[in-house]
């Protein structure tokens, strides 16, 4: 292959390589020549031309044809024109040729191809050459074969195309000739002439004015007996004529030279119709004939037609369709009121059907939603109309009745369109259309209203329909929509129309409620029940309503079962008896029954059967909850009853065949419900069921050959290419199954019951099939259900007779009963895989015969089954014997068959064989059946056996998997051979081959990305061929095979070829192209997504891509599509570009954002022109789709969109998020804008976040608004803290506080629903938290809307319940609460923080402050005055909420435990959805209760002191109130402490249920808010008491807490956890010492009692489980080990543990810190005993932590672990009560081995090096506390003495300071025993120290501080001394200081440092000599020269005046030492 790459062809490496692969290597040379020949150069051109000529009669294949034909013109075009007649005359001569072999043909088409492509390409260049060239083609136009004219009529299109108007003159020429084609019998030659009239009509103005009505004859001709692609083609040809005959395309001024009459609409219109409703037999014959034969209607014409309609309007665009719509619509209404259109009731549906879509192609996709409004006003006016006409003709019973009854049954089928078209235009609108609504003038509802009276059934269904979308769309009319009809129901109870009409109504808007997350009112459940037992009672009473008040009464009941469990619980009992009482109670009675009755009174019977069986159909189906084994056995008594009474001929024979329909729909609901059963519930009956099933199915009391509409979803749905069913995936796809099949013929009237069912997935309107089909479809159904329940004898009984019923019927009749037998067995065996095997062999025989007859059936559907019953039953039975026998007789039968039939059968038994049973079950037949069906794949004579054979080698290349690897080579040299050679226009063989390409591909996997890969090659070039085919489905296929080869070769995938082909299809017509180039698209977006726009952008510069790029052109689509894999698509195709490009590109994609969300309609697209025309350059601003789309502005972006873009916006904020941390920093953002101007930021843009966040919020549309105020609340929490940087002191949103009060105040009015209030109340409570507004005025309009909230919640069952469920109310009452607490939460914390700050400024006002309302004044901006008013009502309401929490949590066996009638917010009936809600918002709810309880002390209803002191006035009379009404309580009941205990059981109860399991997906926010709580809730006193008295409390608390942590990472909650022991930990210490001061002062003789208090007693043991002390240690334990993990020998000896030493975080070193202090806290709660217990542990672990954390750094830090431990060591050595006498020894021991590991771990030596300063703090810690008989051991001492030795000689200034410090503290110690030794040992190295100052005076602050502090100790021991030896000391310090001193001339040239020891030395001695004057003179007089030295530097000192403020006194005895670490250990 790689050969083939060069300008000329290789002709050497040509004639290398074998014939076969010739083809191959020329294609791809062609292929690289189409790449290059832009760039070539002119030495080879001709060459290049001789040999591209010559290919020519090389007989090419199609696609080689068509890339010669465009690299000969493109060669010609950019080379020498000259030589380019020659060509065309060499051509012209092939063409004119007589030889007429089929191997000359290719020659031929190659030479056709060619002229086209030089017309096409150069056009007038070729001059007056033309003429001759067209005659030649026309001239063998008239002798060519089918494949010959398609190529012609390609070439004749490219002529014109080329031409243009230079070749008016052959215009008529080409229309003669080509318009007789337009019959032909190859569908692919009408397509072809299609195009080329299409082509001609852009020029040729005859075709759209004289011939008009002749064009449209022709191609209603042309549809008839057509395929789906000639139907495209040429009702795009039709509806295109049409429009340019209304509008011409021409410039006027060659209208008028041709002075041509245009056409009117009128005209146009009743051409179209024409064709509608005669088809094409044509108006030329007289009408009379025609009514005569009865002619119906040509289904294929009136379908083509139907397309052309919509063609005809699209090409006219939106604005056209906008201003004509009213004409439009009568027209379109006009034609189902024909009675052409109606003749039998089917094709009255078809047409019904058709009209449908027109009406929804056109206005659903080309009218914007302000236009779909005024068309749905329109549509309200003509059913008005309608109406009237109808109520004239009832109400005027005498007169001419004949005509009136005929005007009343057409007005039905109108009735339905405009009300199916009317309802899915507000649905397809939501919320943005109420202005239809409550616009009076409109009357919408009144009207629709209205049609439920109308006479026919089909209307008033439709009419019920229409409200059901209505209120869909807009539930806030749900409740009073059911009310309406409910009334009027009643009102209307003795008309029998508004019986029936009223009651569709109800049940459709029932059906309507789950679509509606809000729910209707509880009691609207009672209110349909009572109606419809009404309805049932009275049905008796009156003979004129007897069947439809049975028939309404059943289906009100039947709805009623859509809503679910909840309510239908509730009315159980009654439909029991109901239902039992609607069957005959025994056979005796049944027998009674059938020997009297007249007709009517069986059908009101039959039909009361069928409605109960319904309601329990839709029982069985909605409330699967409630089916308990009793419920059942209830149930199956009336439904055996039905059993036995399932067939009745004598009934009906005695009574009249109009009984049949009755009894068929007994039978049809009969089926349903047993389906829905479990099969062993009615085991007993399965013979008889199955004799009434088979006739059912084979027809045998059925003269109608009607089939089942099941077996096209039994078969496969890769099959859909052999069966066409792909039909069903197209955009037509709602008409498209008229011609093919009965599925078409759907509509609500065949079933009424329908209309409350769910629709099935991608359906717009329910459309139960007809009556006939719908019992086959349920009996074969069910068959599949109990065959494989019933026993082996039965089964071959029945496979026998199936077999004689195929047998016995003839023709017709026989492919009908074979059909639905075949459906049946497929169902059986469909079911069947679960369980048992098919059964013994005469079984599996009888199967067999059944299924191999029908492989070479003539009905391809019949084949299709049968090869997969075939699969099926391989899989079923899974014997290898009995797989080869299949698969050999198949083998046989390809071997020696001829036929089409039995081949394309038999081929896909094989490939189904393989399908079930799987590569390694079929291996051994694998080459065979390759070999087989390769042989079959290369029969040219027949496609329809190549399509098949290729099939099903796609299937096997699918299962076999690697096993095929050997096969891959010849498949694929086969598959690129029939590519290159199979004509074009057998399109499915193409497809066929494009799935084999795609499975090769899989196959060979990862194997393609090899560097040379000849596999890979060809799959590029198979690639590249099905890509270039005229076929959308082929590409389809082409694009999937490339999105597999991407997957495992994505470089060899050339983007930038591929993107731009997929952007093109992304216009396609057709909807399989456009969802395959979408998945591409998304697949490409996921890896590379810049490189994905970049290639499309390119694009843009020629065609289609707005200049918004390829994301524009998505958002676009997104409007238009409605088919829902596409969208989700689209949707993540946008969410992966999103993902990589929106954070480097923010502008771009806000923009489209925002150009999305501000669409307010049609200027959309201008307006995104005229922003950009400056940032854009010229050639990139945006051209459309060619020329068709220039009259039509895009669609404003419809609802959903809009949503999507507001998700956008948050995925956008949040990706920021994850990205810079510039993008929420003004200042930083805008240097670094500054830096490069093409950085962006989001802060930049904040304007416009909060506009798009403000226009979604205050939107029509719900959902809109929901995601505006999710995106305002994401912006509020992350632009809360950015400061502006203009105004220190203030933030960046401040300026927006008017956009989010507008933004929030509409979601607060009455009628919004209570989703969207209780999002509000979320962003209320996010921004009045934030702290963004300061000012409480400002504050107080957000505020406002809380507080009328409240007042709603106060007031009781607030407004909204009576139009929603209750428990909507629930979430709206709860989010107020939530959002009030969180405020309160934040109010508290301000309020704390300001408390702790202190208060030097309010000192002034603190007389007056009792004026201001609350008792310490805070900043007046506190939040807490805003609140505090509120407090005590939500006090209450939160407790009673959490008391809800509490009940709702209880498991499922304390139901019973539940108050009966809900609780404070929920009712019981909607308990199971106010379970969310509560769970949303407990927990800040839970925060805040603990906070206010906190805050009032619990002493919430006695006015103490504290409480005086802590509450204003107003609140203590409010608290006191409230204690009153606690919830559930009679006023005063309990005592306040009773009070108060069950509410910290409340809190406690609650925390410790959430915090056991929190769920993983729980948002991190509820366990810390609920770790808070219980932080704050033990803050208090009183619950302190509480949980210290019952220690379990505590010890499950931890417990819990444990948990948590094991399951919880994040450090925050671990942080909080710590909190939470520590406060655990405390209350039990505080409750332990006021337990030991009782005893004090009670018995202080029985001093051995108190001892014992405290955990392990006498005995010291602990318990787990039950001592708290246990519980911490564990807990403790897990986060030192979680953080340090080397603690934990066991971690350490491991061998995944890395010794590595990580530095801590800031946030785990507070965290060991916290743990670290609350262990040293731990022995405190123990009896001395317990101490010894637990003491060891915690010294081990203090003393670790110690070592693992003083770790020396830069900057003198003091690690907080550090603290915490010195503090630790600190609070354990000084323990109180410890030493008794039988611990006293262990306590020494402890103490000691504690010291000396500490001096072991710092020796010199010791890696890593330690900080000495710690170590040293230690040591003097155990100095200072511990008595010297404990440390006083001589190597102890040793010990610590080099350690502060070591530190003086330390060469750290900081550490020799430290180290003064401590000795300081060490020497004064107040037991001489213990210092004298270390001031022996230490104070000469120090004297010495000090001394050698002099000569290296300090240079620095940390030095002179070195220095000042030795003094300072020198000074004490002076201080010390006994007054005899004060001389000895003082003549160590004097001269020590006086050295000191500077000269006069030193002291000016030295550094500062100098000169302060100057200073501190001398002022001293000022300091001394005072003090000791005796000892102080001995020494100066010892010394003169020193005298001197002073007194010189007395006077120098006085000179300069310095300040002679003498210092204060040295340092006493007393005196502090000064080491500045975060707390004082001393």
């Amino acid at each position: 292959m790689e050969l083939a790459h060069s300008l000329l062809l290789n002709e050497e490496a040509l004639a290398q390589i074998t014939e076969a692969k010739r083809p191959v290597f020329i294609f791809e040379w062609l292929r690289f020549l189409d790449k290059v020949i832009k760039d070539f150069s002119y030495l080879f051109l001709k060459k290049l031309v001789e040999q591209l000529t010559g290919l020519i009669n090389s007989s090419p294949g199609p696609p080689t044809r068509k890339l010669l034909a465009k690299n000969l013109a493109a060669l010609y075009s950019i080379g020498d024109t000259f030589t380019v007649f020659q060509t065309l005359d060499k051509c012209n001569d092939i063409i004119k040729s007589k030889d007429d072999t089929a191997a000359y043909l290719p020659t031929k088409l190659a030479a056709v191809a060619c002229v086209g492509a030089f017309y096409e390409k150069m056009g007038r260049m070729l001059g007056s050459s033309f003429p001759e060239t067209v005659n030649n083609l026309l001239k063998s136009l008239k002798s060519a074969e089918s494949q010959g004219r398609s190529e012609i009529l390609m070439s004749l299109q490219k002529v014109l195309n080329g031409l243009g108007g230079a070749a008016a003159s052959c215009h008529r020429d080409i229309y003669k000739n080509a318009r007789s084609l337009l019959t032909d019998r190859s569908m692919a030659v009408r397509c072809a002439v299609a195009k080329c009239l299409l082509e001609l009509q852009n020029e040729a103005v005859f075709m759209w004015t004289a011939e008009l009505e002749n064009v449209a004859t022709l191609c209603f001709k042309a549809l008839e007996n057509s395929n789906y692609g000639v139907r495209v083609a040429v009702s795009k040809l039709l509806g295109t004529v049409m429009a340019t005959a209304l509008i011409p395309k021409q410039s006027p001024g060659k209208m008028m030279r041709q002075n041509v009459k245009r056409a009117t609409l009128e005209e146009v219109l009743e051409l179209m119709a024409t064709g509608f409703l005669r088809g094409g037999s044509g108006f030329l014959k007289s009408g009379g004939e025609m009514l005569k034969v009865g002619g119906s209607v040509n289904r294929e014409v009136r379908v083509g037609v139907t397309q052309a309609y919509v063609v005809f309007v699209t090409t006219l665009g939106g604005q056209w369709l906008e201003r004509n719509f009213a004409t439009f619509l009568s027209h379109v209404l006009d034609l189902v009121s024909h009675p052409r259109a109606t003749q039998t009731h089917v094709e009255a549906v078809y047409s019904r059907r058709c009209v449908s879509f027109i009406l929804r192609a056109t206005v659903g996709s080309l009218l914007g939603e302000k236009a779909q409004i005024a068309a749905a006003k329109d549509i309200c006016q003509a059913i008005g109309k309608q109406m009237k006409a109808v109520e004239a003709v009832v109400n005027d019973a005498n007169s001419e009745n004949k005509s009136g009854a005929a005007d009343v049954a057409a007005s039905q089928h109108v009735m339905v369109c405009a009300l199916q078209e009317l309802g899915s235009l507000v649905q397809s609108l939501n919320a943005t259309a109420s202005p239809l609504i409550q616009e009076p003038s409109i009357g919408l509802l009144e009207t629709v209203t209205s049609v439920l009276l109308h006479p026919s059934m089909a209307a008033r269904l439709a009419a019920a329909w229409c409200l059901r979308c209505v209120a869909v769309a807009l539930p806030f009319q749900l409740t009073p929509f059911l009310d309406r009809c409910a009334e009027r129901l009643n009102n209307l109870k003795t008309s029998p129309e508004a019986v029936s009409g009223y009651s569709f109504a109800m049940a459709a808007l029932l059906g309507g409620v789950h679509q509606c997350p809000l729910g209707i009112p509880h009691a609207k459940g009672k209110m349909v029940v009572s109606i419809a037992e009404d309805l049932l009672r009275t049905a008796a009473q009156n003979s004129r309503l007897s069947l439809q008040r049975t028939q309404a009464g059943w289906l009100l009941l039947g709805a009623l079962m859509t809503l679910g469990p909840s309510v239908v619980r509730y009315h159980l009992p009654k439909m029991l008896l109901l239902w039992r009482n609607v069957f005959p109670r025994s056979l005796k009675e049944l027998e009674a029954e059938k020997a009297r009755g007249d007709s009517f009174t069986w059908q009101v019977t039959l039909e009361g059967r069928a409605g109960a069986l319904c309601a329990m159909r839709s029982f069985v189906a909605h409330c699967p909850e409630l089916l308990t084994e009793d419920v059942i056995r209830k149930l199956m008594t009336p439904i055996e009853c039905a059993m036995t009474m399932m067939s009745i001929p004598s009934v009906i024979k005695a009574h009249g065949a109009h009984l049949k329909a009755s009894a068929a729909m007994v039978r049809l609901r009969l089926y349903d419900i047993l389906a829905l059963l479990p099969p062993k519930t009615y085991e007993g009956s399965f013979n008889a069921l199955l004799r009434e099933l088979v006739a059912e199915f084979t027809l045998t009391d059925n003269s109608a050959n009607t089939t089942t509409s099941l077996l096209r979803s039994l078969c496969h749905y890769d099959d859909s290419v052999l069966l066409g069913s792909w039909l069903q995936e197209t955009d037509h796809k709602s008409i498209e199954d008229q011609p093919n099949s009965a599925s078409g013929s759907g509509a609500l009237e065949h079933d009424p019951s329908s209309i409350y069912l769910r629709i099935p997935a991608g359906e717009a309107v329910p459309g139960p099939l007809p009556l006939g089909v719908s019992v086959i479809d349920a009996s074969v159904a069910l068959f599949g259900v109990v065959f494989p329940h019933v026993s082996y004898k039965h089964r071959l009984q029945m496979l026998d007779h199936f077999a004689e019923c195929v047998k016995q019927a003839k023709g017709v009749r026989q492919q009908a009963v074979q059909l639905n037998i075949f459906t049946a067995v497929l169902s059986a065996l469909k079911v069947k895989l679960a369980n048992s095997t098919l059964g013994p062999e005469e079984v599996r025989k009888s199967a067999l015969t059944l299924v191999m007859g029908a492989l070479d059936n003539p009905n391809p559907i019949l084949r299709c089954a049968a090869g997969e019953a075939l699969g099926r039953m391989a899989q079923v039975v899974g014997e290898a014997s009995f797989i080869a026998r299949m698969a050999q007789y198949s083998f046989d039968k390809l071997k020696s068959a001829r036929d089409v039939v039995s081949r394309t059968g038999h081929s896909l038994a094989l490939g189904c064989l393989h399908r079930y049973v799987g590569g390694i079950g079929s291996g051994q037949h694998l080459k065979t059946s390759v070999s087989i069906l390769l042989a079959l794949a290369q029969d040219g004579t027949s496609p329809e056996v190549q399509t098949w054979s290729l099939h099903s080698l796609a299937l096997i290349v699918d299962s076999s998997g690697p096993m095929y690897r050997g096969y891959v080579e010849p498949t694929l040299s086969l598959v690129l051979t029939l590519l290159l050679t199979v004509p074009p226009s057998h399109t499915e063989v193409h497809q066929c081959l494009g799935r084999c390409l795609g499975a090769i591909i899989t196959t060979v996997g990862p194997e393609l990305q090899a560097t040379i890969s000849t596999i890979r090659s060809s799959c590029l070039v198979g690639c590249a061929i099905t890509q270039d085919h005229s076929d959308s489905l082929v590409q389809a296929a082409a694009i999937s095979c490339l999105q597999q080869l991407h997957m495992f070769a994505p470089r060899h995938v050339n983007l930038s070829s591929l993107v731009p082909s997929l952007c093109v299809h992304l216009c396609s017509s057709h909807l399989l192209l456009r969802r395959a180039a979408v998945a591409c698209l998304r697949q490409l977006a996921q890896r590379e997504a810049a490189e994905v726009c970049e290639y499309a952008m390119s694009l843009a510069k020629n065609e289609l891509v707005l200049e918004t790029g390829l994301e524009g052109v998505l958002f676009g689509m997104l409007d238009r599509e409605t088919d829902r894999k596409l969208c989700s698509d689209i949707h993540d195709t946008l969410g992966h570009m999103l993902s990589s490009l929106a954070v480097e590109n923010l502008s771009h994609w806000l923009m489209l954002c925002k150009d999305v969300l501000a669409a307010s309609s049609g200027n959309f697209v201008c307006l995104t022109c005229t922003l950009k025309k400056d940032e854009m350059d010229d050639d990139t601003m945006f051209t459309t789709l060619g020329e068709e789309d220039k009259s039509k502005p895009s669609v404003a972006p419809r609802w959903a969109t809009r949503v999507f873009a507001a998700d956008c916006l948050c995925r956008v904020i949040m990706l920021c998020e994850n990205a810079n941390k510039a993008h929420f920093d003004l200042a930083l953002a805008r240097s670094a804008r500054l830096k490069n101007p093409k950085n962006d930021f989001l802060v930049l843009h904040l304007s416009d976040l909060i506009r798009m966040a403000f226009m979604a919020a205050t939107d029509h549309s719900n959902q809109l608004r929901m995601a505006g105020l999710q995106a305002l609340e994401d912006i509020i929490k992350k632009f809360a803290l950015v400061p502006e940087p203009e105004f220190p002191g203030h933030v960046i949103l401040e300026q927006y506080q008017a956009n989010v009060g507008a933004a929030l105040r509409p979601a607060f009015s009455q009628d919004t629903p209570s989703d969207i209030t209780a999002k509000a109340c979320q962003v209320c409570s996010a921004w009045i938290g934030s702290g963004v507004v300061s000012d409480l005025n400002d504050l107080r309009r957000v505020h406002n809307l809380l507080v009328s909230s409240l007042d709603k919640v106060q007031a009781g069952k607030g407004s909204s319940s009576q139009l929603y469920r209750e428990s909507a109310t629930t979430m709206e009452k709860l989010a107020v609460l939530k959002a009030w607490a969180e405020v309160y939460v934040v109010a508290m914390k301000i309020k704390k923080e300001a408390e702790t700050k202190p208060k030097h400024v309010l000192k002034s006002t603190e007389e007056d402050e009792d004026d201001f309302g609350t008792v310490d004044e805070l900043p007046p901006d506190s939040l807490i005055t805003l609140v505090q008013p509120e407090l005590p009502a939500l006090s209450r309401l939160w407790l009673a909420a959490l008391k809800d929490y509490a009940l709702l949590t209880l498991p499922a066996e304390f139901a019973t435990q539940l108050p009966p009638d809900g609780g404070a917010f929920y009712t019981p009936e909607t308990i199971d959805t106010a379970r969310l809600h509560y769970r949303n918002s407990w927990a800040p709810i839970l925060h805040a209760v603990a906070l206010w309880l906190n805050s009032t002390g619990f002493n919430a209803s006695e006015s103490t002191e504290e409480t005086a002191a802590a509450m204003p006035n107003s609140q203590k009379r409010a608290t006191a109130i409230m204690l009153n009404q606690t919830p559930g309580t009679p006023p005063a009941a309990k005592s306040l402490p009773e009070i108060n205990k069950d509410r910290m059981h409340l809190i406690l109860g609650v925390s410790i249920q959430f915090l056991c399991s929190p769920r993983p997906e729980e948002p991190v926010e509820h366990v810390t808010s609920c770790l808070q709580a219980l932080h704050t809730l033990l803050d208090s006193p009183c619950a302190r008491i509480h949980i210290a008295e019952d220690q379990l409390l505590g010890v499950e608390l931890l417990s819990v807490l444990h948990r948590l942590l094991l399951t919880w990472d994040p450090p925050s909650v671990q942080l909080l956890v710590t909190g939470v022991v520590q406060q655990i930990v405390r209350a039990a210490q505080d409750y332990l010492q006021e337990k030991r001061n009782t005893l004090n002062e009670d018995d202080i003789e029985e001093k051995e009692n108190h001892l014992a208090l405290g955990e392990g007693g006498e005995t010291g043991g602990l318990v787990p489980g039950k001592s708290l002390v246990f519980a911490a240690m564990e807990l403790l334990m897990f986060i030192l080990v979680r953080h340090m993990p080397h603690l934990s020998s066991k971690v350490s000896d491991s061998p995944s543990h890395i010794a590595a030493k990580s530095h801590l975080s800031e946030e785990s070193a507070r965290l060991v810190a916290a743990t670290v202090t609350i262990l040293s806290d731990l022995p405190s709660l123990c009896s001395p005993a317990g101490c010894m217990t637990v003491l060891p542990t915690i010294l081990f672990l203090i003393t670790r932590v110690l070592k693992e954390t003083a770790v020396k750094s830069t900057d003198n830090q003091v690690p907080p672990p550090v603290s915490a431990a010195l503090q630790g060591i600190k609070t354990i050595v000084t323990l109180p009560r410890v030493k008794t006498d039988e611990t006293q020894k262990q306590w020494t021991g402890l103490i000691r081995s504690t010291l000396a590991s500490i001096l072991e771990y710092s020796q010199p030596a010791s890696k890593p090096i330690l900080d000495e300063v710690s170590i040293l703090t230690a040591i003097a810690l155990f100095l200072w506390s511990a008595s010297t008989e404990i440390i006083g051991v001589q190597s102890l001492q040793n010990g610590c003495m080099n350690r502060f030795k070591s530190a003086l000689n330390s060469c750290d200034p900081w550490v020799q300071a430290k180290c003064y410090q401590l000795l300081l503290s060490v020497f004064q110690h107040t037991n001489r025993a213990l210092s004298t030794p270390y001031i022996h040992s230490l104070a000469p190295i120090m004297v010495e120290k000090l001394k050698a100052v002099e000569r290296s005076r300090p240079n620095n602050n940390l030095e002179l501080l070195a220095v000042q502090e030795g003094i300072k100790v020198l000074e004490t021991l002076v201080a010390l001394g006994e007054e005899q030896n004060r001389v000895q000391l003082l003549a160590l310090l004097v001269p020590t200081l006086i050295s000191y001193l500077l000269n006069e001339n030193a002291f000016a040239s030295a550094s500062t440092a100098s000169k302060d020891l100057h200073e501190f030395a001398l002022q001293n001695l000022m300091h001394i000599g005072p003090l000791y004057p005796h000892a102080f003179k001995t020494v100066m007089g010892a010394a003169p020269e020193l005298k001197t030295r002073l007194e010189t530097a007395v006077r120098a000192s006085q000179a300069s005046k310095a300040k002679a403020a003498a210092r204060q006194p040295p340092p006493t005895v007393h005196s502090t030492p000064t080491i500045k670490l975060k707390t004082s250990f001393f």
